[in-house]
């Protein structure tokens, strides 16, 4: 029998099932793995073991069960974690477990509701059925109002606090969720706050979990204080806009399954879509793309469609977000619409057909960059350009030149201008190389190109880690050591019950006796093991001799540094220093005999 949920939990999911939900996983050898989700790099360096059920990056170190990924991926503690996984495993957590109800559940708890009232409201006002009449005449189906979850929030300043308030939720509670406003106007008495939602067709917005964490609402009955067509859920403990791309729960798979993720700008946009039967597309909700929300796509496709607005000129949110996605090296398309439609207008007009026909005559962004810009400002009458002409010109597509990561596709497009602009290619290379990324795209370039160790560890560490690998593959070679040469606890913890043990040394007897944290240093290590194809072929007898000479010198290059500050100081206070002089001697005299070797 199981001794708790935790356990049992483990025991149903497989954390390749549960990683693989969120990252796209690749088979190598008997593990698993990805770009790591938690740093931003080229090279995959996040390695996933079915056998032991973890996960580790060996470019940040960041690692764990599926729990600790769940946690880490979602932002959220460990009890939202718990909730989560018990979830897909199918366990019903015990209402006593109150501890696990956190703030951030009771706010969940908020948003779940709120949708509810929301959903009813469409269905049982007057107000609510014309919305829902509207949301029909744009071609939403009954069944994607429903599905959704799409509402209405009715025109009344507590009409949901007083809901909230009803079933046990204090009023601090329902403005830190984002639903209700601290009340600053006169003309409401009595009250502390009011609904940040009125007369608006509400929008539920869900987390990767399918959980409401936010609303975005739409203006359907006018008030003299209400004059921006869409409000969204202000940034909360559940919801950052910059964090959240609409309707990417459902998306997902489908995501990977095509690999390309087609991004619109508005719900309905999407929801269209996804009735239509193309299920591979999110919302920006009208925002710019992020950094962060980058990094969450990358974990399903490097392969992005966008249909929204693509001006080339200007400096727009849109454009700056698509920057963005250029330099971490997505592979980005254009899918160009009839003028003034929407995707939601022309999969209403036009149906899905001709939808994917439009998806999949995508265009190159450079390509579509190249034409409009040229078309824009190419001299009337003829192909030739005016010098300012193809200054201007210059102005716009050498930053997006400049972007490219890989050096042979930026060659193919300066190429492309210098024959465009009929000008030297050398040219062409010489304003390239004049141009600068603003101070966003400098940051973010940057980040992406560099391989950061973010555990700092020293070189001792590491050449301790690598004599315990050593040791795993040839234990016998323990009886070369007598006195424990690590320094850490944890590798100490480890060398000790293999000096103990000897021969009977077995790593599942070691891990069932050892805190987590030693089972986890050690699960690393022979993960580590597994991952570098080069390791089985060391000759590790050999190795671990030589990781323990290079121990024995860093620690006689230290012990030098500290006698020669203690000779300094005695020196200074005139003390004898002949016992230290010879003991520095000696110690010399022994680094360079290892040195020799």
């Amino acid at each position: 029998m199981l001794n708790s949920p935790i356990e049992e939990i483990k025991n149903r999911l497989d954390v390749v099932d549960i990683i693989g939900g969120y990252l796209k996983l690749q088979k190598t050898g008997a593990n698993y793995r990805a770009v790591c989700p938690f740093h931003s790099e080229k090279k995959p360096s996040f390695f996933v073991s079915p056998s032991r059920q973890i996960w580790h990056c060996f470019g940040c170190g960041k690692g764990g069960d599926i729990f600790r990924f769940v946690m880490e991926v979602e932002n959220i503690e460990f009890g939202d974690a718990l909730k989560i996984l018990a979830q897909k495993a199918g366990i019903e957590l015990r209402p006593q477990d109150q501890k696990l109800k956190t703030e951030r559940q009771r706010l969940l708890e908020i948003c779940d509701l709120s949708s509810k009232f929301f959903k009813k409201q469409l269905h049982a006002s007057q107000k609510g059925e014309e919305a829902k009449k509207y949301l029909l005449g744009r071609g939403i189906f009954e069944d994607s109002i429903e599905d959704w979850q799409i509402g209405y929030a009715p025109n009344t300043w507590t009409g949901l606090t007083d809901f909230l308030k009803e079933r046990g939720y204090r009023e601090e509670e329902i403005v830190k969720a984002g639903l209700a406003t601290e009340n600053q106007k006169s003309n409401i008495k009595n009250q502390n706050c009011y609904d940040r939602f009125r007369g608006r067709i509400m929008f539920p917005i869900f987390d990767l979990n399918s959980q409401v964490v936010g609303f975005g609402g739409r203006i359907f009955e006018e008030t003299p204080d209400e004059i921006a067509k869409y409000v969204n859920t202000p940034s909360t403990p559940l919801y950052d806009k910059s964090r959240i791309l609409y309707g990417l729960d459902r998306a997902k798979m489908e995501i990977r399954k095509e690999d390309r993720c087609i991004l619109v700008e508005g719900y309905t946009d999407t929801i269209m879509s996804h009735q239509a039967g193309v299920k591979n597309v999110v919302s920006t909700s009208g925002t710019a793309l992020t950094s962060y929300q980058l990094k969450i796509l990358k974990r399903y496709t490097e392969n992005l469609l966008t249909c929204f607005d693509m001006d080339v000129a200007g400096d727009s949110a849109t454009k700056r977000g698509i920057n963005l996605a250029q330099l971490q090296g997505f592979n980005i398309k254009v899918v160009t619409l009839m003028q003034d439609f929407d995707p939601a207008d022309f999969i209403s007009k036009e149906g899905k057909d001709a939808w994917l026909e439009k998806i999949n005559e995508a265009k190159s962004f450079l390509e579509f960059y190249f034409e409009s810009t040229f078309s824009k400002f190419s001299a009337l009458g003829g192909d030739s350009l005016s010098p300012d002409g193809k200054r201007e010109i210059s102005k716009i597509l050498l930053p997006v030149i400049k972007r490219i990561p890989l050096n042979i596709e930026q060659s193919h497009w300066v190429a492309e201008l210098s024959y465009r602009l009929k000008v030297p290619e050398n040219k062409v290379w010489e304003d390239l190389n004049k141009i600068s990324l603003n101070e966003e795209e400098r940051s973010f370039e940057e980040e992406i190109s560099s391989s950061p160790i973010f555990l700092k560890k020293s070189r001792r560490d590491i050449l301790e880690e690598q004599t315990l690998r050593l040791l795993f593959r040839v234990p016998q070679n323990i009886a070369l050591v007598n006195d424990s040469p690590f320094k850490t606890t944890l590798a100490s913890q480890v060398f000790n019950n293999l000096k103990r043990e000897g021969a009977n040394f077995k790593i599942d007897n070691f891990q069932k006796d050892s805190s987590p944290e030693a089972c986890q240093f050690v699960n690393n290590l022979l993960l580590k093991n597994e991952c570098e194809q080069n390791f089985k072929d060391l000759d590790h007898s050999q190795e671990f001799k030589l990781c323990l000479a290079e121990m024995k010198k860093i620690d006689l290059r230290e012990k030098l540094i500290d006698l020669e500050l203690d000779i300094k100081i005695q020196e200074k206070e005139g003390k004898d220093i002949s016992q230290l002089m010879e003991e520095f001697d000696k110690t010399s005299q022994e680094l360079a005999n290892l040195e020799s070797c």
